[in-house]
């Protein structure tokens, strides 16, 4: 479920969200450090202030979920949204996606904007990406028969190291990674009822798209979650 395989033209004809989501990321942030672009007003302009949403600007809490600090920022949060966000994608339908993303990111841009001070500033998805972990910890507390017990085991696994990435590395929004998994959990949990159908024609293109590279790529579920974690923890080291 958590394994690419597929070309990059079936990728974008398969997940046509999340790869208009990545692009949306990748112009942004070209727009901002190429030096012949406004970069500096883009990113004054669309980044979260919480003095700016209180005077009104309301598009800040929307925005920064696409805007990103640096390069090492904009990849992981790329990498986790293309490596778990796919198999959300069908299983939820590409309506409920982009709405439950998007509702987990601003969710948790209001929680930053209530507990954190008027002068704080903020760029990033990480809340609506923990918003995708909390929709898979609502399969795996309500619905146990929609994630194999090898894919609930790397769930468990990134949300823990995830979390606990949330309270080691500095200037990570604590509050948008908490609230956005929660966010995920309990919206999730009211939006996984259609699951079964679109859980199995998921698994219908991921035979397809095997079937087509020639076959599925020689890694074990141990062998995936230990190249994620040791993914984590390199772009751990390069944020703090």
């Amino acid at each position: 479920m958590f394994i690419r395989t597929e070309s990059f033209k079936d990728f974008t004809r398969y997940y046509p969200i999340i790869t208009g989501i990545v692009f949306i990321h990748i112009v942004l942030y070209l727009l901002i450090v190429l030096p012949f672009f406004p970069g500096g007003l883009i990113f004054e302009r669309l980044a979260g202030v919480n003095l700016y949403i209180m005077e009104g600007e309301l598009w800040r809490l929307v925005t920064p979920i696409f805007l990103h600090s640096g390069f090492p920022h904009l990849l992981f949060n790329s990498f986790s949204l293309v490596l778990f966000g796919p198999g959300l994608e069908h299983i939820l339908g590409r309506k409920s996606f982009i709405t439950l993303y998007l509702s987990t990111g601003i969710l948790a841009n209001l929680a930053t904007l209530f507990l954190k001070p008027l002068t704080y500033t903020h760029v990033g998805s990480s809340g609506a990406i923990f918003g995708l972990f909390g929709i898979y910890l609502a399969m795996i507390f309500f619905r146990k028969e929609m994630l194999s017990r090898e894919n609930t085991q790397v769930v468990l696994a990134i949300v823990v190291i995830g979390v606990i990435m949330t309270f080691v590395n500095a200037n990570v929004n604590v509050t948008a990674h908490i609230f956005g998994l929660l966010a995920g959990l309990i919206l999730g949990s009211f939006a996984i009822e259609r699951g079964r159908e679109l859980t199995s024609s998921f698994q219908r293109i991921t035979k397809r798209t095997l079937h087509s590279s020639g076959g599925p790529k020689k890694w074990s579920p141990t062998s995936i979650m230990l190249a994620v974690l040791i993914f984590l923890a390199l772009i751990g080291l390069l944020s703090r």
